[in-house]
């Protein structure tokens, strides 16, 4: 538990961010393609409270910490929150714009990716300080946390990002098929994450996010 306390401080904020941030995203580019659903539900914030899923953003996230606490580490950090809503019919094309919408999480991830780099690169190379180390340890996570939910939202499975930029991108019939799996979508997740496939296809891919991180920022 003492071990536990020092880890959530460090990784709340990287983790509170990046879930949050991800969906408001995507309710402002809907709304900027003409579907304005998520802005009158309130959804186009920075207050992290709107977005907040109490088992998603919190219980989840907190249980894996606590498990690679005390298993000494190895497991996928992920969460969600509460869905921002579109309304895909309301968007100005939809097929072409869901594109645009699904894409605006995983990019948010990038971006914020790149801000926690940023902040490690500085931080690494300036006068060491008191808050040097936790600093460090949080831009670290920042990165972890937003490259594991970029990768993880691009995998091509309906309903994740991945898989709506999938149906915008595949021809009408084939992409009305493919689309079709969105009920199973969550059901294969976790039947990829409990047989130990999701780590083997995204951890690779997250080193070498990380690895790239490293080389732009020279750390």
């Amino acid at each position: 538990m003492e071990s536990l306390i020092p880890t959530l401080a460090i990784w709340a904020l990287p983790v509170l961010l990046a879930i949050t941030l991800h969906e408001a995203a995507h309710g402002y580019v809907a709304r900027h393609f003409g579907d304005p659903t998520a802005d009158l539900a309130g959804r186009i914030t920075l207050n992290p409270f709107r977005h907040i899923d109490l088992v998603g953003t919190v219980l989840v996230p907190v249980g894996i910490l606590a498990a690679s606490t005390m298993l000494g580490g190895g497991g996928i950090l992920f969460g969600w929150a509460k869905p921002v809503p579109v309304d895909f019919t309301r968007l100005r094309n939809p097929k072409a714009n869901m594109l645009w919408v699904a894409a605006a999480g995983p990019f948010m991830n990038l971006v914020m990716a790149f801000g926690w780099a940023a902040l490690f690169a500085i931080t690494l190379h300036s006068a060491e300080h008191a808050y040097s180390v936790p600093m460090l340890r949080m831009a670290d996570a920042g990165m972890q946390i937003n490259a594991a939910l970029m990768l993880l939202n691009l995998l091509p499975i309906p309903p994740l990002d991945g898989g709506r930029i999938a149906v915008s991108l595949l021809p009408g019939r084939l992409a009305w098929q493919f689309s079709r799996l969105e009920p199973y979508g969550f059901p294969i997740l976790l039947v990829l994450l409990f047989t130990g496939l999701l780590g083997a296809v995204l951890w690779p891919l997250i080193a070498w996010f990380r690895y790239l991180l490293a080389i732009l920022f020279g750390f």
